[in-house]
Parts: structure tokens; C-alpha cells; sequence
């Protein structure tokens, strides 16, 4: 379940619920202006809420630090209701920059895909799309044929005002080919790549403002295997972060033969499979969860080679 959706069933459960407020800025009336009244027989119900970087917390406690790590700006909040009916709650994101409300959507992956804004999901009566520079997550507190039909109304109207659509992020296109129709996430923060891929509790990779990381995942349980990419902007960062990675990969018996690995960008994962990892000028990449060490090397070299050709001057 999406972490937006269980904080709602949570504050619905509870009987309780956040300090409601309305709008109190132009840029939050803005917001409002695009989420309609009224849908399919539901009307607007109670006080609009709208939160900011500091508040978010105040509706989902916990989970908040996921939409502060894409820079999210303010959320508006409107909640619907029916007679007979489960409420309806639309929550419209600003998050600021197109690329970072791609990071958001990606951050869940899970639902079948919906005809709404730029990309769409639904799963369990929660409807959650992204286009431009919004995120938006239209949930039903109980899942039937007309909340799902509201649902879809309220999406089509809520995507219709927010613009055209964005570019994903121009990392993606540094991906092996083979991984760009895998699961794909956007992310400059360490702790979303650890959601993902555990890779260190540190921050090994110097990810943040001037760094930014795509994840791509591709095959089945047994046999999955992931790609990591990131970039930086200066070459120094990169070789200072692709060193501390590997450090933080060796094995706690530091043997001739593990450190001969790391020199060479090998390691040793569980489970008898292979990682691989090196730099390309300002890049950093890894290859994880080949079958062999030699597999795991072809496969990082031809990686890096696409990336240097990518970036190669005319």
C-alpha cells in the first residue's frame, strides 16, 4: 500500500485526524484551484488542509521524510463525501520540479497502470499520478465500482490543469538499454536508494544536492538483477564515492583476495552472485547480481563504455 494511503487509514481509523486549515497563501489557492468540488454525486466536505515542508508531519507521521527527500513545496488536501458512500481524499503535490515528482511516482511501483496525467497507478482504491511538476494521490477509504469511477473523474480533472507534460530525468537515459523497461527510480537522497537497495547506512555514494542516482531493477526474484547509476558534478566526487563504496562492500575479512576485488570493482554478494562497479568520467555505476564474476565485469565495461560514448564531445 502507498505510504500516503496507510497514513490516511490510519488518521481515519484513529477517529482522529490534523489540524485542519484553510488555504492561506496564493501558491496554496493555486493549488486548490485546480481540484474540483465536486464529482460523480461526491462534494467537497470540511475544511481544506494544506501542509508545507515543516508540516507534513502533522498528516503523515513518519512517512513525511519521503516527500521532503524529493523537495516537495506544499500539499493541498481536499476530502469528498457521499451519502452512502466512503469519503473520497484528493492530495495534489507541489513538488517543485518535474524530475523530483517522477522520483515520488517511482517511489511506488505498484498498481496497474491508469490513463491519467503523465503516468498513472491504482491499486486498492488509491489512484496516483504525476505530471510536470505535481504528484497527486486521489484515495476512496473503501474500493467499489462507483469509487472507482470517482475516482478516474477526479483524475482526468485534477491532470487537466496542471500543465503539459515534463521530460523524465536525462539520467535515465544512462541506463543499459536492457534496464530501461525494468523498474525504474529516480533519487538524490541515500536513504530512498536504501529503501530500494540497502547499499550502506552511511552515505557512502556523497548523494544530495549536487548528486542525482536511477536505480533500475529488471528480472525475477531468484534472478534479479539491478543497475545503479549515478552522477556527480565534478569527476573528483565521483572517484571519491565509487572508493568509498567499494570499501564499504568488502567483506569484514579484509583477505588479499578482497582487496584484490575491490582494486578490481568486484564483489562478492550473498547467495554466490556478483556485483561490479567503476566510473566514467563524472559517473559512478554498478552492476549487481550477475551469476559470475565475469559476467558481472562484461557487463559494468559495457555499461561504462555507453555511458563514455554518451557523454563523448561532438
Amino acid at each position: 500500500m502507498h505510504l500516503l494511503a496507510a497514513a490516511v487509514i490510519a488518521l481515519t481509523v484513529g477517529g482522529g485526524g490534523p489540524f485542519m486549515t484553510e488555504p492561506q497563501t496564493a501558491e496554496a489557492s493555486r493549488l486548490f484551484a485546480l481540484i474540483p468540488r465536486e464529482a460523480g454525486g461526491w462534494i467537497s466536505a470540511g475544511a481544506d488542509q494544506v501542509f508545507d515542508r515543516e508540516t507534513i508531519f502533522d498528516y503523515i507521521d513518519g512517512s513525511g521524510e519521503v516527500y521532503r527527500a524529493f523537495n516537495m513545496q506544499l500539499l493541498a488536501s481536499r476530502r469528498f463525501s457521499k451519502t452512502g458512500q466512503a469519503d473520497v481524499i484528493v492530495d495534489l503535490f507541489d513538488i517543485g520540479a518535474p524530475a523530483d515528482a517522477f522520483g515520488v511516482f517511482a517511489h511506488d511501483l505498484d498498481g496497474e497502470s491508469w490513463n491519467t496525467g503523465q503516468e498513472s497507478l491504482y491499486k486498492g482504491g488509491l489512484l496516483q499520478f504525476w505530471r510536470g511538476r505535481y504528484f497527486a494521490a486521489i484515495f476512496a477509504e473503501s474500493e467499489n465500482p462507483e469509487t472507482k469511477a470517482v475516482l478516474a473523474e477526479l483524475g482526468k480533472a485534477v491532470a487537466a490543469g496542471l500543465g503539459p507534460d515534463a521530460p523524465k530525468p536525462a539520467l535515465l537515459d544512462f541506463l543499459p538499454a536492457e534496464y530501461r523497461a525494468g523498474q525504474v527510480r529516480w533519487f538524490h537522497n541515500h536513504q530512498i536508494l536504501n529503501y530500494h537497495f540497502h547499499v550502506s547506512s552511511e552515505n557512502v555514494l556523497l548523494l544530495g544536492p549536487e548528486a542525482e542516482g536511477v536505480l533500475a531493477t529488471i528480472g525475477a526474484k531468484a534472478e534479479k538483477r539491478s543497475c545503479l547509476v549515478v552522477r556527480y558534478k565534478a569527476e573528483a566526487a565521483a572517484a571519491s564515492a565509487l572508493g568509498a563504496f567499494l570499501r564499504a562492500y568488502l567483506p569484514e575479512t579484509r583477505t588479499a583476495e578482497s582487496a584484490a576485488e575491490r582494486d578490481a570493482g568486484l564483489i562478492r554478494m550473498k547467495e554466490g552472485r556478483f556485483a561490479a562497479a567503476g566510473r566514467a568520467g563524472s559517473f559512478v555505476l554498478a552492476i549487481f547480481g550477475e551469476p559470475t564474476a565475469e559476467r558481472a565485469r562484461s557487463a559494468l565495461q559495457l555499461a561504462l563504455k555507453g555511458i563514455s560514448s554518451e557523454t563523448r564531445p561532438e
